[in-house]
């Protein structure tokens, strides 16, 4: 009799772990790791896929702030939870594309540690100047910083795109120019206005309202092809300064060894939920740009691509973080 109480019991907990194993994914909350404070852009931009994707599954996806060094408090929490597609963060091209050659201490390396899942948008940055230089274009920038070698610019610190993206166009259109490094980006555009410096990138949030106010001259935008967000504003490439072409990418990364079929699922409704039109729209009043589903390979791609180039430029630049 106990022979069959133990084989009995050991068939109903076995099919109690078969049932457990059938679960669909997701059958519980999904947390989304943010690198920024809540307010910031790429936080609305995570609770707005969040809600979205939220409604589509039935399940809760909850965004958890975790600002803090350059987005390695986030991505060190991520790459210690457990890979089963229940932790993810969102990320910029900052993360796995500039940190990794602006800090000589890190302890992971972004492109081994974290897995791509999707690819959700980008942020373009414009190149703005101040109004009072009597600069309308790219050309006449470059003239103008050819013949005033060591023309400040603004950035939002070292090793920030904005930072990064002025020294593509010095490297290209063989500029000197004064790098001056703010606390953010926020301060940066102010710092054109008041003529303290002549230029800046920066994000069209921070930059379209200035520039229809007169304040600022938006001149070129720094992606490889216009922007539905400001269609009339040219590429830099075709307004002069032939090969330049950079991009912020904006996905969600989850632990490395998240098992494949976890991520495609992960990949179709984070897809899906940032191409929601309720969604592009409210994207599209932050000043950035959904993007079309892609593969969880197109994304890794993007990431190697973006790693090598921003190496460059920060190498060229001599930027440091530690």
């Amino acid at each position: 009799m106990q022979h069959v109480m133990r084989f009995l019991f050991g068939v109903l907990a076995l099919l109690c772990c078969l049932g457990a194993q059938a679960q669909p994914f997701p059958s519980k909350p999904i947390r989304v790791l943010v690198t920024v404070p809540g307010g910031g852009s790429p936080d609305v931009l995570a609770r707005t896929v969040a809600q979205k994707m939220a409604e589509n599954l039935g399940q809760q996806v909850i965004v958890d702030n975790r600002p803090g060094a350059a987005g390695i408090v986030a991505a060190t929490a991520v790459i210690n939870a457990p890979p089963d597609g229940y932790t993810l963060m969102m990320a910029d091209t900052a993360l796995y594309a500039v940190l990794p050659h602006l800090s000589r201490n890190l302890s992971f390396d972004p492109l081994r540690d974290l897995a791509p899942v999707a690819l959700v948008a980008t942020s373009p940055i414009f190149l703005v100047v101040n109004p009072e230089l009597n600069v309308n274009n790219v050309k006449e920038f470059v003239a103008l910083a050819k013949a005033k070698p060591g023309l400040a610019y603004a950035s939002g610190g070292n090793g920030s795109a904005h930072h990064l993206a002025m020294e593509m166009l010095k490297l290209l259109a063989g500029l000197q120019l004064t790098h001056v490094p703010y606390k953010g980006a926020a301060q940066a555009v102010p710092a054109v206005m008041a003529g303290d410096v002549a230029a800046s990138f920066a994000g069209l949030n921070l930059a379209q309202a200035q520039a229809r106010a007169g304040k600022v001259k938006m001149i070129g935008i720094a992606t490889g092809s216009r922007s539905a967000l400001a269609p009339e504003v040219p590429t830099i490439a075709e307004a002069g300064v032939p090969g330049f072409g950079m991009t912020i990418s904006l996905g969600y990364l989850a632990p490395s060894k998240t098992p494949r079929e976890v991520i495609l699922k992960l990949n179709a409704e984070l897809s899906k939920a940032a191409n929601a039109p309720e969604v592009q729209q409210r994207l599209f009043t932050l000043g950035v740009e959904a993007s079309p589903p892609t593969s969880p390979e197109h994304y890794a791609e993007t990431m190697r691509s973006e790693n090598q180039q921003y190496g460059k430029l920060v190498k060229a630049s001599g930027a440091r973080a530690d």
